[in-house]
């Protein structure tokens, strides 16, 4: 499926401010930082349509935007460095919980992680947490430019390897928003998951 238009909807700070759901929602999460705004604008084809940030925690709410008028793309607020109260945090972590678990229309969720780094703790409950709860996950290791492809392939072998650990198979995606590396294998499988 081409991305051809895509707008910006609404923030969500919770489940129940959320649009009505009636379109398939592609949901990204991930640690602050790790390039899902990138993402999201390299898959729309649009650099300024999701608002990037070197400084970490910068996305609050759940950021909804409409692709072809038939699907949503969901930016998830990300977990670890944000600059917040631990209220805060655990506030966040509860609205994500609940619309991960409740959203009827959610049908994929895309787990950022950066390439460079091995998969924090935080990313490994997540992984688990997802898996226990049978919700559909795909991994992508973002910011691949930054490595070389020994690289890439070694990160993505440690990657596979802790998942196998915890008797979970998911599609692991290598991607870069710089070079458009593995940009059409995520519209792929966002477009096999939206059932169009």
């Amino acid at each position: 499926m081409p991305f051809k238009k895509a707008d910006f909807v609404t923030s969500a700070p919770s489940l129940d401010v959320c649009p009505d759901p009636y379109f398939p929602e592609i949901c990204f999460a991930g640690r602050s930082n790790v390039g899902k705004s990138s993402l999201i604008n390299a898959l729309v084809d649009h650099k300024g349509l999701a608002r990037t940030s070197n400084v970490p925690g910068k996305t609050q709410q759940m950021n909804y935007y409409q692709v072809n008028d038939k699907l949503f793309l969901v930016d998830l607020p990300g977990f670890g460095y944000a600059q917040v109260s631990k209220e805060e945090r655990e506030r966040w972590g509860r609205d994500i919980r609940d619309y991960l678990l409740e959203r009827s229309t959610l049908r994929l969720v895309l787990h950022l992680v950066d390439i460079r780094h091995e998969p924090s703790d935080l990313d490994e409950e997540f992984f688990y947490w997802l898996g226990t709860n049978r919700l559909p996950f795909a991994v992508v290791l973002s910011k691949a430019d930054k490595l070389s492809y020994n690289k890439q392939q070694q990160s993505k072998f440690r990657l596979k390897r802790i998942l196998d650990e915890m008797n979970i198979e998911v599609p692991i995606i290598v991607s870069s928003t710089k070079d458009k590396k593995g940009i059409g294998e995520v519209k792929e499988l966002i477009t096999e998951f939206a059932e169009f």
